[in-house]
């Protein structure tokens, strides 16, 4: 199989992506990005509280008869990648508490090896609109070698360091979700119900790759993948088995430009939002916040327990003082 280039930018394979795996040789891919069916088990619409529907994920191809028919699933798109995976390869695949336990011990029973679990934080989440659960503002990705014993694997760390006001990129991304121009729409409505935004992506395979590496997705969606890995150079193969996905993915990487870096700038550490509970905690922290004497609020743990111990030694030395104190009289009085 040729391996395909950035310049074919409207080449999208169409169908299911492990039958077009198992067709490939081996190991022509440096790095697989797979963002596969959650399987959200959703039973009835999602309503907001004037009942007015959610526009969530009810397509057909997130169904699945039961967790068992969702693992075997899940087993078989897995091996398949690995398959595919050069020997120094590696793995992002993204998921939500519904289903990232179960993708995570099944690559790990395949011989993937983690190396970071990263939680993509959304700044500005969908609500939970029955208010009976906490807002689920998060979603987590697992970075994955093919093999435990695998000695070499790419990282740029001063590059992430670079993105990151030159601190070392955390494990933890505050990014927004996909909305405004960057969201692909057809006929007005949203062409993919769980479209990435790009600087998630564009994060992930800057950290992984090298220039002119090939990215493989296996769940191409509305084409993110495609549209960021030519920005930083780097060579995609994605398959996609949903044709209207097929359609809007390819129009869009047909339109797709390399941009500068700023056009995909992400938040630095220092500039995320303080939650108010830090704020407090760092204020009461600082030296200036301190009192300088016990008198309002007693003393702090350290003083307290240092004060403890003081007045037991002296309580010790003054006890041993009086037994000493009361052996020398007793001597004296036998003398006497």
């Amino acid at each position: 199989m040729d391996k395909p280039s950035s310049r074919r930018l409207d080449r999208v394979l169409v169908g299911d992506c492990v039958a077009l795996m198992a067709g490939m040789p081996e190991g022509p891919v440096d790095m697989v990005f797979a963002d596969p069916p959650y399987n959200l088990q959703l039973q009835n619409d999602l309503k907001r509280p004037d009942d007015s529907r959610v526009d969530a994920v009810a397509d057909d191809w997130d169904k699945f008869a039961s967790f068992s028919a969702y693992d075997d699933f899940t087993r078989a798109w897995l091996y398949a990648c690995r398959r595919v995976l050069k020997p120094n390869g590696a793995l992002w695949v993204i998921g939500s508490y519904h289903n990232i336990y179960r993708v995570g011990a099944i690559l790990q029973d395949l011989g993937f090896w983690i190396l970071n679990d990263v939680v993509w934080r959304k700044s500005n989440p969908m609500p939970n609109f029955r208010g009976t659960r906490f807002t689920n503002a998060h979603e987590t990705m697992i970075w994955a070698t093919r093999d435990r014993k695998q000695k070499s694997y790419t990282f740029n760390y001063e590059a992430m360091k670079a993105m990151n006001d030159e601190l070392q990129m955390r494990s933890d991304w505050l990014i927004p979700l996909c909305t405004g121009a960057e969201r692909v729409k057809r006929g007005g409505k949203k062409a993919h119900p769980t479209q990435k935004p790009e600087a998630l992506l564009y994060r992930a395979i800057l950290a992984a790759t090298r220039p002119g590496e090939l990215v493989l997705d296996p769940f191409f969606g509305s084409g993110t993948t495609g549209a960021v890995a030519r920005k930083p150079g780097r060579d995609w193969l994605p398959i996609e088995r949903e044709g209207d996905d097929v359609e809007a993915a390819g129009d869009r990487i047909r339109r797709a430009t390399p941009s500068a870096a700023a056009a995909l700038a992400t938040p630095a550490q220092r500039d995320e939002p303080r939650s108010p509970i830090r704020a407090v905690l760092e204020r009461e922290d600082s030296p200036a916040a301190r009192p300088s004497t016990g008198a309002a609020l007693g003393v702090s743990a350290v003083g307290a327990a240092t004060s403890v111990n003081a007045a037991r030694a002296a309580a010790t030395r003054s006890d041993s003082q009086s037994r000493r104190s009361r052996r020398r009289s007793v001597r004296s009085s036998a003398a006497a």
